[in-house]
C-alpha cells in the first residue's frame, strides 16, 4: 500500500477524479446554512443534498471536494484511539450523469492503482435487496469483472447498504462499500467486512442513488440517477501508514507533541496520560474547525455554542488533569492553525477570533470549576447532617454535567470526606444522557434533511430579506452569523453590537412586508465568487478563484450568493412577523420570525 500523509491523499484524490471530468468546488462551513436537522455538516454530502434533490449545481454535473465534518454524538467516547469528533471527507458526485458501470471501475483504479492496495487485500459489500427491491447484482458482477472474486462479495442488508431517502420522501439507493483486510485473524466463521474485531477496515463508500421513496411507500426507479461517495482521511491515512490508530499520524502527532511540552510527558508512555491527551488534542481541533469557520460561532449554553462550550471544558479539565497550569488551550490551537490553514483558509483569517475566544472560555471556566466546588460543599454537608455518607449517581452526575467535575475528580474530594459515590447510579444516568445525545445527532441528520417544502422555501427568502431589511435600519455593521428554518419559522443570527429599540424591529417588518407587497421577481445567475461581488451581492464564503456559484436577486431589494431554494416572486409569501428578538452571544443577535397567511 502507498503510504500517503494526509496532504498527499487530498491532492491524489482530487486530482483523480478532475482528471475524470470533475470540478473541484470549495468545502461547506462546518455550520450548516438553513438546516433545522443538524448542528453541524456531518458528512461531506450533506451541503450537496439540494442538489441531489434535482437543483442544478453551478458548477456542473461531475463534482469534487475535501470537507470538514462534525459529528458529536460520541464526544464521551473521544480518548480512545480510534474515535474522533471531527473529521475529513473526500467526496465526488455525479448529478444525474455517471452511475455505477463508470464508478465502480473508477474506485477500483483508485484503491489499487493510486493507493497501491492489494487487490487480494479487497472486499466489497452490495445491497441484498428486500421490500420488493432487487438485489443490486449489477454492482457485484461489476466488482467481480474487476477481479474480486464472488467469495469477497457480500450481500448486506438495508442497515449495512442503504442510503436515505434524508426526509419521509425523496432520493435514495443501495450503497457498496471497500474493506481492506487488515490481517488480524477473523473473530469466528461468520467474521465479515462490517465485522467490529478490527480484520475489515472500511477504506471508501460509493451510494448509488437510483430510487425515489414516495408518500405512500414505494420506490420507484428514477431517471436521474446521482452518485455519492465518502473516504475518511485520517482513517484512511492510518491503515496506508500501518499505524493502529489515527492519534499516531502527522494530523495528530504535532498536537499531542505539544500538549506533551506543557504537561511535561510523551505520548505513547502512559495510557492514562494517553487518555488526556488525545482527549484534548481532538476537542481543540475540533474546537479550531469551529471558531476559525467562515459562519463560526462562539461558546454559548444553546445549540453549535453549547458543543464548542462543552469541547473546550472537557479539554481544560484533562489540562488541569496532566498538570497543565495555567491558560494553554491558545497554544495549542496554534499547532492546528499551522497544520490546516493551507487547506482550509478560513482557519488562517480567523486565527486570532479563535485564539481569544479560547483563552475567553478557559477564564469562565476557571470560575465554573470554583462554583463546581462549592456545590460539592453544600452537597456534603447537608447529606452529613442528614447521617448519608454517599453521593447519588444523579448528583454526582450533575456535578459532571453542569460543573465539568469528572467523576474521578467527584471521587477523590468525596473519598477526602470520608463519603463514597453511587458510581453505578452515575454510570446509569451518564449512558441516560449518551443515549440521547446519539439519539439527538442520528434523528436530526436523518429527519429532514433538505427539505424543500413551500413554508420552508418562502422563509428561506424571507432570511435573505430580513437581513437586506436589517442592513438599511441598522446599517452595514449586520452580517449574517448563521440561520436555522424549519416549516413553521426562521431563525437569524447577526452581528450587531446592542439590543434592537421596538421601533426599530417595526421598521424591519414594515420593510419586509412592503417588498413582499410589490411582488418582487426572484432571479437567479451563475457567475465567479469575484463577480458576485463585483455586482454587489452579499456573499458569505470561502470560494476558490474560478468557481462557478448562484447568485439570487429579490427584484432591486436583495442581492445575495445562495444555494436556494427560493421563491418565484414574493407576492404569496404572506403577512412578514418578528416573533423575538434577543442576543445569541458576544456581539450576536438572534431573530425569530414568521411568514403568517390571510393577513
Amino acid at each position: 500500500m502507498k503510504s500517503l500523509t494526509a496532504n498527499e491523499l487530498r491532492k491524489r484524490f482530487i486530482q483523480f477524479f478532475v482528471d475524470r471530468g470533475h470540478v473541484q468546488i470549495s468545502g461547506a462551513s462546518v455550520i450548516p446554512e438553513n438546516d433545522p436537522t443538524v448542528l453541524f455538516t456531518t458528512a461531506g454530502m450533506h451541503p450537496l443534498v439540494p442538489y441531489i434533490l434535482g437543483q442544478e449545481h453551478p458548477a456542473g454535473k461531475r463534482l469534487t471536494d475535501y470537507q470538514k465534518c462534525i459529528r458529536t454524538g460520541d464526544i464521551d467516547s473521544v480518548g480512545d484511539p480510534h474515535h474522533l469528533t471531527c473529521f475529513e471527507m473526500l467526496g465526488n458526485w455525479s448529478l444525474g450523469d455517471y452511475f455505477k458501470k463508470e464508478m465502480i471501475p473508477w474506485s477500483y483504479e483508485f484503491l489499487t492503482q493510486v493507493l497501491e492496495i492489494p487487490a487480494e487485500k479487497l472486499s466489497v459489500t452490495v445491497f441484498e435487496g428486500e421490500d420488493g427491491i432487487p438485489r443490486d447484482t449489477e454492482s457485484a458482477e461489476l466488482w467481480h469483472s474487476m477481479g474480486i472474486p464472488y467469495e469477497r462479495i457480500y450481500f448486506m442488508p438495508r442497515e449495512d447498504n442503504w442510503w436515505g431517502p434524508a426526509g419521509e420522501t425523496g432520493p435514495c439507493g443501495p450503497d457498496t462499500e471497500m474493506f481492506i483486510d487488515t490481517g488480524r485473524p477473523a473473530c469466528g466463521p461468520n467474521c465479515k467486512p462490517g465485522c467490529s474485531c478490527g480484520k475489515y477496515f472500511e477504506v471508501w463508500n460509493d451510494v448509488l442513488m437510483q430510487y425515489r421513496k414516495t408518500k405512500d411507500g414505494k420506490f420507484v426507479e428514477m431517471e436521474r440517477k446521482c452518485i455519492d461517495t465518502g473516504m475518511g482521511i485520517e482513517r484512511t491515512i492510518a491503515i496506508l501508514q500501518g499505524k493502529k490508530s489515527v492519534y499516531e499520524t502527522e494530523v495528530m502527532q504535532p498536537i499531542l507533541k505539544a500538549i506533551g511540552q506543557k504537561a511535561g510527558v510523551t505520548y505513547g508512555e502512559n495510557e492514562a496520560t494517553d487518555v488526556s491527551m488525545r482527549i484534548i488534542a481532538d476537542h481543540i481541533r475540533t474546537s479550531t474547525f469551529i471558531l476559525g469557520d467562515q459562519r463560526g460561532v462562539s461558546p454559548s449554553n444553546v445549540g453549535q455554542g453549547y458543543i464548542l462550550r462543552r469541547l473546550i471544558r472537557r479539554a481544560v479539565r484533562h489540562g488541569k488533569k496532566l498538570g497543565i497550569q495555567g491558560a494553554f488551550l491558545a497554544e495549542i490551537a496554534k499547532v492546528v492553525v499551522d497544520l490546516y490553514g493551507e487547506p482550509y483558509p478560513e482557519i488562517l483569517e480567523n486565527k486570532e477570533r479563535v485564539y481569544s475566544e479560547l483563552t475567553a472560555e478557559e477564564e469562565k471556566f476557571s470560575l465554573t470549576l470554583e462554583k463546581g466546588e462549592k456545590q460539592f460543599e453544600k452537597m456534603t454537608y447537608f447529606l452529613e447532617k442528614q447521617g448519608v455518607k454517599e453521593i447519588a449517581g444523579g448528583s454526582a452526575f450533575k456535578l459532571y454535567d453542569t460543573y465539568g467535575f469528572p467523576i474521578e475528580l467527584t471521587k477523590e474530594l468525596a473519598a477526602e470526606k470520608g463519603f463514597t459515590v453511587d458510581e453505578k447510579g452515575f454510570e446509569e444516568a451518564f449512558a441516560k444522557h449518551q443515549e440521547l445525545s446519539r439519539t439527538a445527532e442520528s434523528g436530526q441528520f436523518k429527519s429532514g434533511l433538505g427539505d424543500h417544502s413551500e413554508q420552508t422555501t418562502a422563509l428561506h427568502t424571507a432570511t435573505h430579506m430580513l437581513q437586506a431589511a436589517l442592513r438599511q435600519v441598522l446599517g452595514p455593521e449586520v452580517g449574517q452569523k448563521g440561520s436555522n428554518i424549519t416549516p413553521e419559522r426562521l431563525r437569524f443570527d447577526f452581528t450587531y453590537h446592542e439590543k434592537m429599540t421596538p421601533e426599530q424591529i417595526k421598521q424591519v417588518e414594515d420593510i419586509v412586508n412592503q417588498q413582499i407587497a410589490r411582488d418582487l421577481k426572484v432571479t437567479v445567475q451563475t457567475m465567479t465568487p469575484e463577480q458576485a461581488v463585483e455586482s454587489g451581492a452579499m456573499a458569505f464564503f470561502s470560494s476558490k478563484y474560478g468557481e462557478q456559484v448562484t447568485v439570487y436577486s429579490i427584484g432591486d431589494f436583495s442581492k445575495e450568493v445562495c444555494a436556494g431554494p427560493h421563491v418565484e416572486h414574493t407576492g404569496d409569501m404572506g403577512h412578514f412577523h418578528i416573533l423575538k428578538e434577543e442576543s445569541s452571544s458576544a456581539g450576536v443577535r438572534r431573530i425569530k420570525a414568521v411568514l403568517e397567511k390571510g393577513n
